[in-house]
């Protein structure tokens, strides 16, 4: 994907970053659970699902001259506090890799326009996430996760529309379309073993999952990916 001038992107553990050209600047922030865990700290960031999630539908977003100076301004903050050397510096750079997590998951909810009124809508959409993030290999159906989340079907997808965000049936399958990917490329697995881990009857099944998705056989975009890197 083409990153243009204060683009902003939220990647998980799933995605694999490679920058093929630059031109100009650019920043990242990289960090794992043992430092900050962004799923088992929710309630303090607010995230979780949202601006990360395991899906190949990534939030992206654009910031404005505003939000840009906003965000600087942590970051200069943590450069500088990487000139520290003391028993606090771990705590502080803690508390300002949250404000970026907030500031950024505040911007993108704006950009989606969650106001107050659709504020219990999107933490069913965040919770939504989650569930498949977890049950995705074993849960297929709409109707799983309507159940543990106390709704119908036809409630979630209206949820989602309004929201403008892909259909719950298409999260689902992103999330497994994902892994699948993932395990083509960055594993060793036989396309019969990586059916079984995601939880389809056959290799059959997964095929046409996986044509259906991409447009392209699973044994097809392993090979194809490897010849261009």
């Amino acid at each position: 994907m083409l990153i243009s001038e204060n683009d902003v992107i939220s990647l998980t553990h799933l995605q694999h970053l490679e920058f093929k050209s630059i031109d100009g600047e650019y920043l990242t922030l990289l960090f794992n659970s043992n430092f900050y865990c962004i799923y088992g700290n929710d309630h303090e960031v607010s995230c979780s699902g949202f601006l990360f999630n395991g899906s190949s539908h990534l939030i992206r977003f654009t910031l404005n001259e505003k939000e840009c100076q906003q965000l600087n301004d942590i970051t200069t903050a943590m450069e500088s506090e990487f000139t520290v050397s003391d028993s606090l510096q771990e705590e502080m750079l803690r508390i300002l890799l949250k404000r970026f997590i907030i500031q950024c998951t505040r911007i993108a909810r704006q950009r989606l326009d969650i106001t107050r009124e659709k504020e219990s809508s999107f933490e069913i959409v965040r919770q939504y996430y989650n569930l498949v993030d977890e049950h995705y290999r074993t849960k297929k159906q709409v109707q799983d996760y309507a159940d543990m989340l106390h709704k119908s079907p036809k409630t979630l997808s209206n949820i989602f529309s309004t929201c403008k965000l892909p259909s719950p049936l298409r999260v689902i399958h992103e999330r497994v379309e994902a892994e699948a990917k993932r395990l083509l490329l960055y594993s060793n697995r036989s396309v019969k073993e990586i059916a079984d881990i995601l939880g389809f009857e056959d290799q059959a099944s997964f095929s046409r999952f996986f044509k259906n998705m991409t447009g392209q056989r699973a044994v097809q975009f392993r090979n194809e990916t490897e010849r261009k890197n």
